[in-house]
């Protein structure tokens, strides 16, 4: 980080939000330290907060600062010397060929679509996929930093989006959604699988995967990717499952 940049971080403040339901952990509540203003942290600010265990969901950076909990552990996978498991060998292979394209962070109706179908099949019921165009772009279309949408498609047939987002060690996670009632296909692990390639040609070290929770299940495959480190007590440490 340049002296620009660490100008620029000194002037920005964080802030605790207030208690809200956590969406991870029955009968938990939550709550975050939020970086602001957000129109102020750039790519080079944002590198060095992601490695200090801060997550972006839109234009806002935050990390989890729960009162009585400190199950969200921020995790990257070491990308320089990660090899692929049996298993993931297998879930790359059958769910192959998907060709891709890496696009600008921009509203797109294919993506939305399959967004509103991932999510009425994976986590809720939304009453009207029209009225809820701003809610997606900004949960996953609006950003201040290097961001990019990866698309992937099976015979021109969109399959997988991901977004992530480009840092100086690594690339960041941020979100995916896929088709879910193509049950024979593992595109979830194929997205993560192709960026960990995407690490290793551009030779960035890390790909992070945002929190695990131990307690979890949605969160579990995070830690089927090793070698794997966890941040605890403001210290990256290797793990091992």
């Amino acid at each position: 980080m340049n002296l620009k940049d660490k100008a620029a971080l000194k002037k920005i403040q964080f802030y605790a939000t207030s208690s809200y339901s956590c969406g991870y952990i029955q009968n938990r509540e939550a709550q975050s330290i939020v970086a602001t203003p957000y129109n102020r942290i750039t790519s080079e600010i944002y590198s060095d907060l992601i490695k200090k265990g801060f997550r972006r969901s839109g234009q806002y950076v935050y990390k989890p600062n729960c009162n009585k909990c400190s199950a969200c552990t921020p995790i990257r996978i070491c990308a320089e010397r990660f090899s692929l498991s049996k298993n993931q060998k297998r879930a790359f292979k059958k769910t192959s060929p998907l060709s891709f394209k890496i696009l600008p962070l921009t509203f797109n109706k294919d993506h939305y679509a399959l967004y509103v179908d991932y999510q009425n099949n994976r986590h809720r019921v939304q009453e009207s996929a029209d009225s809820n165009e701003d809610d997606y772009n900004d949960f996953l279309i609006k950003s201040n930093v290097n961001s990019k949408i990866i698309e992937f498609r099976s015979d021109g047939i969109l399959k997988v989006v991901t977004i992530v987002d480009f840092i100086d060690d690594g690339i960041s996670a941020v979100y995916t959604f896929f088709d879910t009632k193509d049950k024979r296909k593992s595109f979830g692990t194929y997205s993560i699988l192709w960026l960990m390639e995407r690490c290793k040609e551009d030779k960035l070290k890390y790909l992070y995967l945002g929190y695990w929770i131990d307690e979890c299940a949605k969160m579990e495959y995070k830690t089927n990717f090793m070698p794997y480190e966890l941040l605890i007590n403001n210290s990256w440490q290797e793990a091992s499952s």
